[in-house]
C-alpha cells in the first residue's frame, strides 16, 4: 500500500495546497496556458538543431555556470544600453522569480501583488517561507498609480509583484505606477513583463526606468513571444548588484549546455522569431472584436490572451467548448473566461464552437 501526504513528514504550510497546473488534454484546439501556437519557423529550428547538436560535443562537461554568451544575447536583445553584467537567466521565468524570492523574501518576511494577478507568486512566494499578502484592482482590474503607491505603503512588503500586462486579466500597467511603487516600498519591484512584446509597439518598457533603481527588476520570458514554452528559458535585468544576490540562491549550473545553446540560437533570429507577434495581435483584437458581437464583455488585453465577461455559466460554457474540441481557461473569476489567441484557424475554431453555444 503507497503512502498519502498525510503519512510524511510534509512541512505544515503545505498541507492542503494544491499544485499549480491548468488542465491538459489532447483536444484539436489548445487555447488554455496562453502559448505561443505558431511552431518555430523551420530556418530558424534548423539553426537551434546546429547548435545543439555542437554543444552536444561537449556535453561531458559542465556548462558555462555564467551562461556568458546568452547574457551577451539576452542585453543585445533588450537593448536599452543594458550590459550582460545586469542580465540573469533561468529555466522559465518561474525559476527567475523563484531565485528572486529565496534572495529577497524567505521566512519573516513578505511579498505583495495586487488580486487578481498570476497565481505562481503566492505559490512562489510560501515556498520560500514567505508570506504572500493579496492587494485589490479596481473592478475592471486597473491600478492607479496612487492606490497602488497607497496600498503598499500600508503593506510595506519586502517584494512586490508589479505584472504587466497582468495576467490572466491582460491589463496594461502604466510606468507611473511602477514609478510611485517604487517610491513607496522599500524592498524589491519586480515588474514581471511576460507579455510585453504584445503590448502597443509605442509603449515603453519598465525597462526604461531602471537606471537609477537598484531595487528594480523588470523579468521577461522567451515562452511567448519566442514560441519557446517548451525549451524553459526566462531572464530578467536589473542592477548588477541583484544579479550578484541572485549567485547566491542558484543551483549549480542551473542552466544546461543545451538549454543555453539552443535560447543562444533562437535569439540570433529575434526578427524572424517576433515576426508571429503581429498575427498574434490581430487575432487577439480579433477575438476580442466577436466576443462584443456575440454579446460577451472582453477585457481590455495587451497579451495573447483575452479574459471575457458575461458568462453566466462558467463550467457549461467551458464544457460545451471542450466537448467541442476546444480548451479554453476558467482562471475563477466570476463569469469569465480567457482564451489564448492562437492561429487564424484556431481562432476561427474557437469563436465558431463559442457562437454554436
Amino acid at each position: 500500500m503507497s503512502a498519502s501526504l498525510d503519512d510524511l513528514p510534509l512541512r505544515d504550510d503545505l498541507r492542503g495546497q494544491i499544485p499549480y497546473g491548468a488542465p491538459q488534454a489532447a483536444l484539436p484546439v489548445t487555447l488554455n496556458v496562453n502559448e505561443n501556437t505558431h511552431p518555430v519557423p523551420e530556418e530558424v529550428a534548423d539553426d537551434i538543431l546546429d547548435a545543439i547538436a555542437q554543444a552536444l560535443r561537449d556535453i561531458n562537461r559542465y556548462p558555462d555556470r555564467e551562461f556568458t554568451v546568452l547574457r551577451e544575447g539576452f542585453a543585445d536583445y533588450l537593448g536599452h544600453g543594458l550590459e550582460p553584467e545586469q542580465i540573469w537567466a533561468a529555466n522559465g521565468s518561474n525559476e527567475v522569480l523563484h531565485h528572486l524570492l529565496q534572495a529577497f523574501a524567505g521566512p519573516g518576511r513578505t511579498a505583495f501583488g495586487f488580486s487578481p494577478t498570476y497565481s505562481m507568486y503566492p505559490l512562489l512566494t510560501g515556498a520560500t517561507g514567505a508570506t504572500y499578502v493579496s492587494g485589490t484592482r479596481g473592478e475592471d482590474f486597473t491600478i492607479s498609480a496612487a492606490d497602488a503607491a497607497e496600498q503598499v505603503d500600508r503593506a510595506q512588503p519586502d517584494v512586490v509583484f508589479l505584472c504587466s500586462p497582468n495576467n490572466p486579466t491582460g491589463t496594461p500597467l502604466a510606468l507611473d505606477v511602477v514609478e510611485a511603487v517604487y517610491e513607496a516600498s522599500q524592498g524589491l519591484v519586480i515588474v514581471d513583463e511576460a507579455y510585453q512584446e504584445f503590448a502597443p509597439h509605442d509603449e515603453p518598457s519598465a525597462l526604461t526606468l531602471l537606471h537609477g533603481r537598484e531595487r528594480l527588476v523588470v523579468s521577461r520570458t522567451m515562452s511567448k513571444a519566442f514560441a519557446f514554452a517548451g525549451a524553459r528559458v526566462g531572464y530578467l535585468a536589473a542592477d548588477p548588484a541583484v544579479i550578484d544576490a541572485l549567485r547566491l540562491v542558484r543551483l549549480p549550473y542551473h542552466l544546461s549546455a543545451l538549454t543555453q545553446a539552443a535560447a543562444t540560437a533562437a535569439l540570433r533570429h529575434a526578427p524572424t522569431m517576433l515576426g508571429m507577434v503581429d498575427d498574434i495581435v490581430a487575432q487577439r483584437d480579433r477575438i476580442s472584436a466577436t466576443l462584443s458581437a456575440l454579446g460577451y464583455s472582453p477585457y481590455e488585453s495587451w497579451s495573447n490572451f483575452v479574459l471575457f465577461g458575461g458568462v453566466d455559466d462558467p463550467a457549461a460554457t467551458w464544457q460545451g467548448l471542450y466537448d467541442r474540441g476546444i480548451l479554453v481557461r476558467d482562471v475563477g473569476l466570476p463569469h469569465t473566461l480567457r482564451v489564448s489567441a492562437g492561429s487564424e484557424e484556431e481562432s476561427t475554431a474557437f469563436l465558431e464552437a463559442l457562437a454554436s453555444l
